[in-house]
C-alpha cells in the first residue's frame, strides 16, 4: 500500500447521504431515554433533523475548518450535531459528559472552538470551564425534544447550496485519547477515516440493512463512532441508542430495542454478568465484539446469556478499523483472532524494530495510508506523531500502537499487553495484563487489576486489587494465593492481595492502574 491517499475515497458526509438516498424510508435510529421512553427515526426524517441542525450551526457562525465541541451523553443530539458539522466541512471534539471544568477548559484551549454543546443538566460546569473562551453555548436536554419543534437544535433547514463539499482529507474530529497512562493524545481524523472504517467493519460484522446495532457505549468515544454508526451507514442498518449503560437492565434494554448486534469492551461485561437478575431470558443477538481480555468461564457464560459466542477483536482509536477479529467458527475468549482483511500487520521487536519470529512477542505494527485507514497524527504534537509511526523503504506508513501481541505459525493472534504493562519480576518477563486476566478466572471473583511496587530484592513484585462477585461472600486472601501457586509461574504470583468494591476505570470502562492507592 502506498503512503498516498488513493485518486478516489468518499468522504463521511457522501456515505450519510447515499444512504438517505438508498434508505430513506427504512429505520435509522431508535433512542431510548434514561426512565425508558423511545423514538424514532427513519433515515429521511433524520436527514432533516441534521440540515436544521446544521442551519443552527451555520448561523451562529459555525461554517468549513471550524471546530464544535460536543460535551454530550448519548442522545438524538449527538448524533445530529455530527451530522450537520460534516455537511458544513466542520469537525467535533467530543468529550466526556461528566467532564470536569478543567478538563472542558484544557480541550477548549487546544481547539479553540467556534460553538460548544453542554447538557443543561450540567450547563454550569460546562459554563465554568468555558469562561473566557468566547464561544456559544447551546444547552441540549439530551432527549428526543432537541430535535423536534422548538428544541434547543430545531433551526432553520440549512439551503442546498450551502452545504459544503468537504474533500475526504479534510479534518472531521479530533478524538481525545482515554489517557489511562499518560496525558490524553488528540486523534486526528479525517472525512475519509470515518468512511473507510464503515466500509471495513460492516462485512467484518456481516450486517445488511434489517439488523440494528444496540450502543450503550458512550458516543465520545470511538467504538461506538466507528464500529456501531459508521458500519450501520455504510449498509443501512438502524442503530439502538440507550441514554446510558446499565449493567443490570442491559439485556432488558437490548430487547427492547429489537438489536442483533452489540459491541462491548469486556469490563462491562463482567458487569452485566454479575448484575443480571437471575431468570432474565437471554437475548438473540447475531453478533457481538468485544475488546479486553476475557476469561473463559466468563465468555461462555455471557455467550448463553446473550444468544450467540462474543467475537474478540484488537482495534484502537488511532488504527480507524479494527486490526484482527476473530471470525472463526466457535470464537473464543483467548485469542483476537485473525488480520482483518485488507489489513498489513507484523509484530516489531521493541527495540531494533525488526520483525519478531512467529511465537515471540513484538509490538503491533500496523501499515495504512495516514488519514485513510491509518489516523492523520496527533494534535499539535509532531514529536508524538513522528514518534508513532515508522516509514518503509516503499514509502508506506507502519503505525506502532504500543500493545505487545504474539501470533502463531496458523495466523492466529493474542494479545499481551501494553509495552509498559510487560515488567521483570526477578529478571522474568511478566505481562500485567495476562496476571489480570488469569486471576478473573478464580472462583468468586469479578475482575483484578495488577500493579507493581517496589522490592528489594526481586526489583518490583505484583500487588492484585481485587473485586468480589458477590461482595457479601468474597474470596478470602488464602484462597486467592492457594489458587495463584497453581496457576500462576512464581515471578508472576502476587505478593499481597487488597479486597476492594470497584476499580476506577476510563469512561469506557478500561482500568486506570494509575489511579490505583498503593
Amino acid at each position: 500500500m502506498s503512503a498516498t491517499p488513493p485518486d478516489h475515497l468518499d468522504t463521511f458526509i457522501q456515505i450519510w447521504e447515499r444512504a438517505v438516498v438508498r434508505h430513506g424510508d427504512r429505520p435509522f435510529l431508535v433512542f431510548r431515554e434514561i426512565y425508558g421512553a423511545t423514538t424514532g427515526w427513519t433515515y429521511a426524517e433524520f436527514d432533516s433533523a441534521v440540515d436544521r441542525a446544521a442551519g443552527l450551526l451555520a448561523a451562529h457562525g459555525v461554517g468549513a475548518g471550524d471546530a464544535v465541541h460536543l460535551c454530550l451523553r448519548n442522545s438524538p443530539g449527538f448524533i445530529a450535531v455530527w451530522l450537520a458539522a460534516a455537511r458544513l466541512g466542520a469537525w467535533i471534539v467530543p468529550a466526556d459528559p461528566a467532564a470536569s471544568a478543567r478538563d472542558i477548559r484544557r480541550h477548549l484551549e487546544r481547539v479553540n472552538p467556534v460553538v460548544g454543546f453542554a447538557s443543561t443538566e450540567r450547563a454550569a460546569v460546562y459554563r465554568e470551564g468555558a469562561s473566557g473562551a468566547g464561544l456559544t453555548i447551546i444547552e441540549l436536554s439530551e432527549t428526543a425534544q432537541d430535535l423536534g419543534p422548538g428544541g434547543a437544535l430545531h433551526g432553520e433547514p440549512l439551503p442546498r447550496e450551502d452545504r459544503a463539499m468537504p474533500e475526504p482529507m479534510d479534518r472531521l474530529a479530533i478524538m481525545f485519547t482515554s489517557g489511562t497512562t499518560s496525558e490524553p493524545k488528540g486523534v486526528d481524523l479525517t472525512q475519509a477515516n470515518y468512511a473507510a472504517v464503515g466500509q471495513s467493519m460492516a462485512p467484518s460484522a456481516g450486517l445488511r440493512p434489517e439488523h440494528r446495532w444496540y450502543v450503550s457505549l458512550p458516543l465520545f468515544h470511538a467504538n461506538a463512532q466507528y464500529y456501531c454508526f459508521a458500519a450501520a451507514m455504510t449498509v443501512g442498518a438502524s442503530v439502538g441508542l440507550a441514554a446510558t449503560f446499565s449493567a443490570s437492565q442491559w439485556i432488558r434494554i437490548g430487547r427492547e430495542l429489537e438489536a442483533t448486534h452489540a459491541s462491548l469492551f469486556a469490563a462491562p461485561i463482567r458487569m452485566i454478568l454479575a448484575r443480571t437478575p437471575a431468570g432474565t431470558a437471554p437475548l438473540q443477538l447475531q453478533h457481538l465484539w468485544f475488546a479486553q481480555n476475557l476469561a473463559p468461564a466468563h465468555h461462555e457464560e455471557f455467550g448463553r446469556l446473550i444468544g450467540t459466542a462474543p467475537r474478540q477483536l484488537y482495534g484502537m482509536t488511532e488504527t480507524i478499523a479494527v486490526v484482527t477479529s476473530d471470525r472463526g467458527a466457535t470464537p473464543g475468549a483467548e485469542t483476537i483472532g485473525t488480520v482483518t482483511p485488507g489489513r498489513t500487520v507484523t509484530l516489531l521487536d521493541p527495540v531494533t524494530r525488526e520483525p519478531v519470529p512467529a511465537g515471540e512477542r513484538g509490538i503491533i505494527a500496523v501499515r495504512g495510508v495516514r488519514g485513510v485507514d491509518l489516523f492523520r497524527g496527533y494534535l499539535d504534537d509532531p514529536e508524538t506523531t513522528e514518534r508513532s509511526f515508522h516509514t518503509d523503504p516503499e514509502g508506506a506508513a507502519w503505525f506502532l500502537t504500543g500493545d505487545l501481541a504474539t501470533v502463531d505459525t496458523a495466523g492466529t493472534w493474542r494479545f499481551v499487553g501494553r509495552v509498559d504493562d510487560v515488567v521483570k519480576v526477578s529478571g522474568e518477563n511478566v505481562s500485567l495484563t495476562e496476571v489480570e486476566a488469569a486471576l478473573a478466572e478464580v472462583p468468586g471473583v469479578l475482575e483484578v487489576a495488577v500493579v507493581t511496587i517496589p522490592d528489594a530484592v526481586r526489583d518490583v513484585i505484583p500487588v492484585a486489587y481485587v473485586v468480589a462477585r458477590d461482595p457479601a461472600n468474597p474470596p478470602s486472601e488464602e484462597e486467592l494465593a492457594a489458587w495463584s501457586r497453581e496457576n500462576l509461574a512464581p515471578a508472576s504470583r502476587p505478593r499481597h492481595w487488597h479486597l476492594i468494591d470497584e476499580l476506577p476505570r476510563t469512561s469506557v470502562g478500561k482500568i486506570r492502574r494509575s489511579a490505583i492507592a498503593r
